[in-house]
């Protein structure tokens, strides 16, 4: 088996699924599974938990086609808006809901069960106020069933209450037309600040898998992964380098692990004695499999990145095991 051992812990997973439904007050919880479930395996994960969540975000069709196929039937929320009709006609033979956030994907998911994602701040997706009651007329207001926005800078009181301000107004809009509709502003952020920014659900992502966002800490949360590297060769060393690296240093021998830059891992952040090698490293130790990531917050430090695009990035090329560590 020639690919990095990535270890995912569904225990630790449904630990943390009931921390956020916990700290939700019952409100509804979104489980956020886009991007193959931050690299944790998308139907896995959503299996385990789907007890728990009242529904799944994903951010394209296809993946919440995945779902589907995997057997989930809860609500799923694609979060990126249909470009095309293909994304229309899939989600509604998958029984997706849409997202809209302008007349273009308004008319395209007309009599589609849609939420209307709403810019307060964060200027990605999402409408202005003064364009709700138009998308609203356009889509049908029996098919609008959430209205929703996101916090860009959630760790910033400040910004934050603006957004909230801004969204109540819109929550109040959508529910003259749409009385049932589900408003939902806060990832894990706002769900850690709790209080009005619960509205009546969240989207938790990054917490689902063990990790407080920017800005905030969580107790009672468990990290789900950890990605091992196997050894590959014993090398006796001859002089020269290790790999593309000039050696600063005699060795006795080197060991070659299996894992590089291609399979999701930093080149210029060393494993082993130097920088990566597209497809392996070389290191001292003499381990068959080399832990290479136990905590993404830690290797995204020394990234200079964040533990988002750490946990996304390094089951890229990976053999997923998947265990319980304890009684869930």
């Amino acid at each position: 088996m020639q690919k990095t051992l990535s270890v995912i812990d569904l225990s630790a997973i449904r630990n943390n699924a009931k921390r956020i439904k916990q700290l939700s007050e019952g409100k509804l919880f979104y489980a956020v599974v886009k991007a193959d479930a931050y690299g944790h395996g998308a139907a896995e994960v959503a299996a385990e938990i789907e007890d728990i969540a009242d529904g799944f975000c994903v951010a394209i069709v296809d993946e919440g086609a995945e779902l589907r196929n995997s057997g989930i039937t809860k609500p799923i929320l694609v979060l990126a808006p249909p470009l095309d009709f293909e994304d229309v006609e899939r989600a509604r033979f998958y029984d997706l809901t849409l997202s809209v956030g302008d007349m273009d994907s308004a008319r395209l998911a007309k009599g589609c069960r849609v939420h209307i994602a709403v810019n307060t701040g964060m200027n990605r997706y999402g409408c202005t106020l003064s364009q709700l009651a138009e998308i609203v007329r356009a889509v049908g207001k029996e098919n609008v069933y959430g209205v929703y926005s996101h916090l860009y800078a959630a760790e910033d009181d400040a910004a934050s209450a603006r957004q909230l301000e801004i969204f109540k107004r819109a929550e109040e809009l959508v529910k003259r037309f749409q009385p049932e509709a589900t408003a939902h502003l806060s990832a894990s952020g706002g769900l850690l600040r709790g209080g009005d920014f619960l509205c009546d659900g969240v989207r938790a992502g990054i917490m689902l898998y063990g990790y407080a966002p920017k800005g905030f800490k969580c107790t009672g949360l468990k990290k789900a992964l950890k990605v091992y590297a196997r050894l590959a060769q014993k090398v006796d060393f001859i002089g020269g380098g290790v790999g593309y690296n000039r050696a600063e240093r005699r060795y006795k021998k080197l060991y070659t692990y299996r894992l590089g830059y291609a399979d999701g891992f930093s080149r210029t952040v060393p494993l082993g004695e130097k920088t990566l090698c597209m497809d392996a490293f070389i290191g001292c130790g003499a381990l068959d499999y080399m832990p290479v990531m136990t905590d993404a917050d830690e290797y995204a430090a020394r990234c200079g990145t964040i533990s988002y695009e750490v946990l996304c990035s390094v089951t890229r090329r990976s053999l997923r095991i998947y265990e319980r560590t304890a009684e869930i």
